[in-house]
């Protein structure tokens, strides 16, 4: 089995990515800022002190690493693009590069008329900012990862929250995955089952996916 880093761990996303990872029998190290605050993850999960925008954390990390999951949240528009930026160029460093897996923003897909979610005249403004933030680090990805093995993957733009691991879900690319009623839903819990099946077998290397019921 690979050896899985995740950072943000501590996070809904990242917890559930984590939980994923390690209960398929995966060594799995969760990199957090607030180690002492991570009680409630799986025992036999390594956790260690780790922030995705330093370029000294990952270097030390990367290097033992399959796979780097960025799963991070919570702060100004640059926090995407600066873990992108940081990624990236300690991964072209690295021996036996791993891969990158960002978990990206649902607002980036496009909307039927072909524009993203995020510029609709209705996007709330609060959530704009991040919106944005995930949007830089995709273009960054897309137009200055040469070379380096990445996945960015956009969750629903709207339905996107905690409840049952089904096990089951379908792929997308860049518009969103949609059911007989025009809905896109996932649960955070098969979210992180289409990543770690991503990282088992992957399909998406160097481009963007989308996953929903």
């Amino acid at each position: 089995m690979g050896n899985i880093v995740v950072f943000g761990a501590g996070g809904t996303a990242g917890f559930q990515i984590t939980q994923e990872a390690f209960h398929r029998g995966h060594r799995v190290t969760a990199a957090v800022r607030r180690p002492e605050a991570t009680s409630y993850l799986p025992a036999g999960v390594q956790v260690v002190t780790g922030d995705a925008t330093s370029e000294r954390s990952v270097r030390e990390l990367a290097p033992e690493a399959d796979a780097l999951v960025v799963a991070i949240g919570g702060g100004e528009r640059s926090l995407w693009l600066d873990a992108a930026r940081t990624l990236v160029s300690a991964v072209r460093e690295t021996p036996n590069p791993p891969r990158i897996i960002h978990l990206g923003g649902g607002a980036t897909l496009c909307t039927p008329r072909g524009g993203r979610f995020l510029d609709e005249p209705d996007f709330p403004q609060e959530y704009r900012d991040a919106a944005l933030g995930q949007a830089d680090a995709l273009a960054y990805y897309r137009s200055a990862a040469d070379g380096v093995r990445w996945t960015y993957v956009s969750p629903p733009p709207l339905e996107f929250h905690p409840g049952a691991r089904t096990g089951h879900y379908r792929t997308g690319g860049d518009h969103p995955v949609t059911d007989h009623e025009g809905r896109s839903v996932l649960s955070y819990q098969d979210m992180a089952v289409a990543i770690v099946d991503e990282i088992e077998n992957p399909r998406h290397e160097n481009t963007r996916f989308t996953a929903a019921y």
